[in-house]
This record gives C-alpha cells, structure tokens and sequence, in this order.
C-alpha cells in the first residue's frame, strides 16, 4: 500500500497523495489478509465487509514462488491492493460507489478503459464477454482495466508462458514495453500516478540463499518483476549476493557476508563513505547509477572483487 501512496513529485495527480490516504480513512477502507485461497470456500472471507487479500496470492521477495513465478500462487497483491486505494481513495464514478479525491483522475481511467474495452486491447476473449458484462452491472470496468495495466507495467505478467498476453491474457499487453506499443492511453493514465519504480523496500526472504538480481534477466524470470525495485535489504544470515539495475539502489546487508555484483570494471567507479554507507557510482551513464550500500563487505567488478572499507 505504500507503494501506491507514496507521493510522487511531478506528477499530474500523485505530487500529494495525502487526499487520497485521507479519504481511505474517511471511508472506512478495511482490507483484510485472509489464510488459505480464494475459492469461494473461506468462511471468514464470505462475511469480510472490505477487500480481500489471501495468504495463497501473496508472494515475497526472495520466496520460492516469486523466485519461480508461480503462476498457481500468482502475485495478486498489486491487484488487489490497487482495488482497495481505488475503491476507497482515488473514487470510482457512477453508481455503488464512495467518494473518491481524484475524481479528474479517475475521468481519465474511465476514458482509458472504455478506450481499451474498445479497441479489444482489454476484456479479450470470447471465454470472458459473461465476465465484462457482469462487471459493467456492478461498475468494476475501470477497476479491473486499471488492474490488468499496472500488473503488467511492473512486470508480473513478463514470466508467464500461458500466452503472449497479460492478465491471464484478458489485456494484451504483457509487459511495460507492449503497454507502451499497443495501449498508449493506458501507459499515459500510469505515470500520471504511479512511480516508474518500486517505492517500498524489498525484504528478502531470510531463507534466501544465492544471488538475487535486481536487473533484468531473460535466463532468471523472476527479473521481470524484480527489475523495478530499486531498495532492498537482505535478512537472515545467509551469504548473498545482489546484482544491481539503474535505479540507484539503496542496498542493506544482513549477519552474513554479502557482495554486491556491479556491471563494469573497478576504474569506472567512484567508491566513496558517507555518513556509513558505501557510495558506489557508475561513471558510465545509464547503467549501474549510483548506490548507497549499508552493511555490506564485498563490491564485485567485472575485472576483481574487494573488500569494503568501513
């Protein structure tokens, strides 16, 4: 949730999203983590009053399903973490709704859907015309266009080998780059809101082990969502390793002996300490950037490895 409402500066809505955590509140937004999965069979689930999230579709950092991107355990929270805000913050028009801050904005995802709905670039597929039509009964359209948008925009549709598509294919576009391609309306309505980038920190499984890399791999599927990370702190006591992207990571070790894997030689680095961290900067542009390491013995070049000097 922090991650939706952290403030984005610049932004055409989400310079200041202190109206819509406000309005959450005046709403009384209630979104409940509920054990098991969502089959229809959970008894606590069936008399939530609020939007439900199962212990089944939340996959963690470093965890053996985001790892392997188990699509049987799919990383629903983007969705419906992004109903809940939606639902109860941003506002949705027209009938069985609350009021919302953003009423211009959510004009403009109404305009993006419909546009989508359109175009066939959302809703595709004879197998859910019943589906769309029981969501324009209850309103749902924008939520659930807007939903297909974002999971694909940061990358949780990149690893799915089910089809060419995102959102079980129901969208057609599969990654941020389709997004941008086929379904320009939509990818405009993103960064009118949403950061480009992860906002909250990663914390990685402690029963991680290995290297975890936070550019894009297309031999680790997982990179397609770790990709848009940019902070992250390793737990446990493990000896790990992170591979860094460009967006000027914030790195945190944990007990064990852990490195930090850069993509160029050791002489186009500036390697400095501040205030207790390590600052490693790229002097090539628009590759590793500038990263602010904490508690982490070892830098990884691509000519030597070293010790960090505390």
């Amino acid at each position: 949730m922090m991650h939706y409402l952290n403030n984005f500066p610049g932004s055409k809505y989400g310079a200041d999203k202190t109206g819509v955590a406000n309005k959450m509140g005046e709403n009384n937004a209630t979104l409940a983590l509920l054990n098991g999965k969502d089959d229809g069979k959970n008894p606590v689930g069936n008399q939530v009053n609020g939007q439900p999230l199962y212990q089944n579709e939340i996959q963690t950092e470093g965890g053996d399903w985001y790892m392997k991107q188990n699509y049987d355990h799919r990383d629903a929270a983007y969705e419906e973490i992004l109903h809940f805000v939606h639902d109860n913050g941003i506002g949705v028009d027209g009938a069985n709704t609350l009021p919302g801050a953003l009423p211009a904005y959510q004009a403009e995802i109404r305009k993006a859907q419909k546009n989508g709905l359109a175009k066939n670039l959302w809703g595709r597929g004879e197998e859910n015309k019943a589906w769309v039509q029981e969501l324009a009964k209850e309103n749902s359209l924008t939520q659930e266009y807007l939903a297909s948008v974002i999971d694909s925009y940061y990358g949780l549709w990149g690893a799915w080998n089910g089809g060419e598509n995102g959102m079980w294919g129901i969208y057609k576009s599969k990654t941020r780059k389709n997004i941008q391609k086929d379904d320009e309306v939509g990818y405009d309505l993103v960064g009118k809101f949403f950061h480009p980038y992860i906002t909250y920190n990663a914390r990685i499984e402690p029963n991680f082990s290995g290297t975890f890399s936070l550019k894009f791999d297309t031999s680790k599927p997982y990179t397609n969502h770790s990709q848009y990370l940019k902070d992250v702190t390793l737990l446990g006591k493990n000896d790990n390793n992170i591979i860094v992207n460009n967006l000027d990571n914030t790195i945190t070790g944990n007990s064990g002996t852990n490195t930090v894997i850069f993509s160029g030689k050791s002489s186009e680095y500036k390697i400095n300490n501040e205030n207790g961290k390590t600052i490693v900067e790229d002097t090539v542009k628009n590759r590793d950037e500038k990263n602010s390491l904490i508690n982490i013995e070892k830098l990884k070049f691509k000519d030597k490895e070293m010790e960090v000097k505390k």
